[in-house]
């Protein structure tokens, strides 16, 4: 649910941010060294920001040349999947023949595919094409509608999505719409982008890293201290300041969704961003954030949204059932609840 192409959204509570963020990733290298191992490199993508801490750099690699080549891969995601880049291929993709088997490149069939499979492993919660319905509900470029959708609009736009009309084929690599659905990667792609910078790393030879890009993130080795990645769980509490559960991570990938932050209010009723297209509304349930942990922040991306439509009690009895490592705020009269699957119980136990 967290916006990977377009610009975070502004509401009354301010701008969403990262569910997660990142603890003593900070290092502060002398000047006087002349070959500096252990940099600090960001930059803005996605609307949003990155942070990358690469350990033990080669010293065949020069600094600007590793930024340059980080800030033109990103530059290649949004030329593939951007909804906001009006000649990015996912934006000529949409503006296609229905019905006609399109020519797409490798990382965009990759990711369309991986849509595909978690849209059927949540039952439908998990929804690509869900575009119209946020723009309804005044999540996406327009602003917030004067007015509730009334249950017409929601119906009309119903029929308008549905990953069930996307079929992707693999070499040649194809995306075939069987109806006038289009596709918003925004809920998987800044996830792809963390997978993407994070192979250019190993590419580039570095093995120890941390990949951060809006909140979502993938590791591999040590940090600069030597130790394993240990990054905190953002959970606000009842007075709606924010405490860590800090775990440790290496080799594997994070990310959250939540609706804690990005809502409005309506006659006293709140509006979350996250939309069910399965009803076409805001999610009314209780389940605040949801944290995933995989092999790769695309998975784990695509899984955190899923996780969050369908709510504590059905996203955690697919996290069981397909033993996934996923840890849950539910807010309750009294607060917040921490909830985790089997999976994410190693994390816990590490981290003590």
């Amino acid at each position: 649910m967290l916006n990977a192409i377009k610009a975070p959204k502004k509401t009354k509570t301010g701008p969403v941010l990262p569910a997660l963020f990142l603890l003593c990733v900070a290092v502060i290298f002398s000047a006087c060294t002349p070959a500096p191992e252990n940099w600090q490199l960001s930059g803005r993508t996605m609307g949003t920001t990155y942070h990358i801490t690469a350990v033990d750099v080669p010293r065949s690699i020069e600094r600007s040349q590793l930024q340059t080549l980080i800030d033109s891969e990103l530059q290649q995601v949004n030329q593939e999947m951007s909804t906001y880049i009006h000649d990015s291929e996912l934006m000529r993709f949409n503006r296609s023949p229905v019905g006609e088997a399109i020519p797409v490149s490798e990382p965009l069939a990759d990711v369309v595919q991986m849509s595909l499979d978690i849209y059927r492993r949540s039952d439908g919660a998990f929804e690509v094409t869900v575009g119209p319905l946020v723009n309804l509900w005044g999540f996406g470029p327009q602003p917030e509608p004067e007015q509730i959708p009334s249950d017409a609009d929601i119906a009309r736009l119903q029929q308008l999505i549905g990953s069930d009309a996307l079929k992707v084929t693999r070499e040649p690599d194809t995306i075939t719409r069987q109806r006038p659905v289009e596709i918003d990667l925004s809920a998987i792609a800044k996830g792809h982008g963390v997978d993407r910078i994070a192979m250019l790393l190993e590419q580039q030879g570095i093995r120890n890293y941390l990949v951060e890009i809006g909140g979502e993130l993938r590791t591999l080795g040590v940090n600069p201290k030597g130790k394993t990645w240990r990054i905190g769980i953002e959970s606000p509490d009842s007075m709606g300041q924010m405490v860590q559960q800090p775990i440790d991570v290496s080799g594997e990938a994070v990310a959250t969704s939540g609706d804690y932050r990005n809502y409005y209010e309506r006659d006293g009723v709140r509006y979350a961003h996250s939309i069910d297209p399965r009803t076409g509304r805001p999610l009314k349930h209780r389940l605040a954030s949801v944290t995933v942990v995989a092999d790769t922040c695309a998975e784990a991306d695509g899984l955190a949204t899923a996780l969050n439509v369908l709510g504590a009690e059905a996203g955690m009895a697919l996290a069981e059932r397909e033993k996934l490592a996923v840890f849950m705020l539910v807010k309750t009269d009294k607060g917040f609840e921490e909830r985790y699957s089997t999976a994410f119980a190693p994390y816990l136990e590490r981290s003590e």
